[in-house]
C-alpha cells in the first residue's frame, strides 16, 4: 500500500520533468491515447518533421478509426523517409481500413494506392511478412473483375513460405479455407501447428474443426495436445 501511494506521489513529479514528447510517449505506452494526442500535436507544431511523433499520431488516429487523419500522417511519413518499409505498410493498412468501411466507389478508388504501398514495403524490405499477408488479404477480398486473384494470393503465400514456414502454411490454409477447400485448409493448418505449436495455428485449426468441418472431437483432441505442450 505504501509503495502504491509513493507511485501516486512520484508519478506527477516525473511527468513534470519530461518534455511534451516524453509525456505523450509515456501516455501512449499506457494506451491513454486521448491524453497523448494533444501533446503530440503541440510538439509537432514546433517539430513538424519529427518522425516518431508523426507515427504516433497516425497510430492514435487509427485506434480512433479516424482513417483520413491516419492516412495523412502515414503519407507524410513515407514522403519524409521514402526508404522506410514500415511507413508504406502502415499507409497501405490505413487505406485498406478506410476502403473496408467506405462504399464500393470510394473503396475502388483506393485499391491502386493500397496495392502500391504494400508492394513498395516489400521492395524496401524483402522479408516484410506483414505486407505479404496484407496482399494475400487484398487479392482474396477483391473481386476478380477489379484484380482479385487466387493465383496472386498463392504467389505471396509461397514467398512467405521461404521467409517463415509457419506463416507460409497459415497463408495457404487461409487461401484454401477462403475457397471452401476445408480438407486442404486442415492439412496446411496442421503443418503450421506441427512445426510451430503457436496459439495462432492452434486457433485456426480449432475454428476449422468446430465451424467448418463440424468435427468437434478433433477440436477436443487438439485442445488436449495443445494444453499438454503449453
Amino acid at each position: 500500500m505504501k509503495y502504491f501511494l509513493l507511485l501516486l506521489i512520484l508519478f506527477p513529479i516525473c511527468m513534470q520533468g519530461q518534455t511534451d514528447f516524453e509525456k505523450a510517449e509515456t501516455l501512449f505506452q499506457q494506451q491513454k491515447f486521448v491524453l497523448a494526442k494533444p501533446l503530440f500535436e503541440k510538439f509537432l507544431t514546433q517539430n513538424p518533421n519529427h518522425l516518431k511523433a508523426i507515427e504516433y499520431l497516425g497510430d492514435i488516429n487509427g485506434s480512433f478509426k479516424n482513417w483520413d487523419k491516419s492516412i495523412f500522417y502515414y503519407e507524410k511519413l513515407k514522403d519524409l523517409k521514402p526508404n522506410q518499409a514500415n511507413y508504406f505498410y502502415k499507409y497501405g493498412g490505413a487505406l485498406g481500413m478506410k476502403a473496408k468501411e467506405s462504399n464500393k466507389f470510394v473503396a475502388l478508388s483506393l485499391v491502386g494506392d493500397m496495392k502500391s504501398a504494400f508492394e513498395k514495403a516489400i521492395l524496401l524490405n524483402p522479408k516484410h511478412i506483414e505486407a505479404r499477408w496484407a496482399l494475400i488479404e487484398f487479392y482474396l477480398i477483391l473481386p476478380g473483375i477489379v484484380g482479385g486473384s487466387e493465383k496472386k494470393a498463392n504467389h505471396y503465400a509461397e514467398e512467405l513460405s521461404k521467409i517463415s514456414p509457419v506463416d507460409g502454411y497459415l497463408a495457404k490454409g487461409k487461401i484454401a479455407e477462403h475457397f471452401n477447400r476445408y480438407k486442404e485448409a486442415e492439412k496446411q493448418y496442421s503443418f503450421a501447428f506441427k512445426i510451430g505449436k503457436s496459439a495462432t495455428s492452434y486457433q485456426k485449426l480449432v475454428d476449422l474443426y468446430n465451424n467448418k468441418l463440424r468435427q468437434p472431437e478433433k477440436a477436443m483432441l487438439l485442445k488436449k495436445e495443445y494444453e499438454k505442450q503449453s
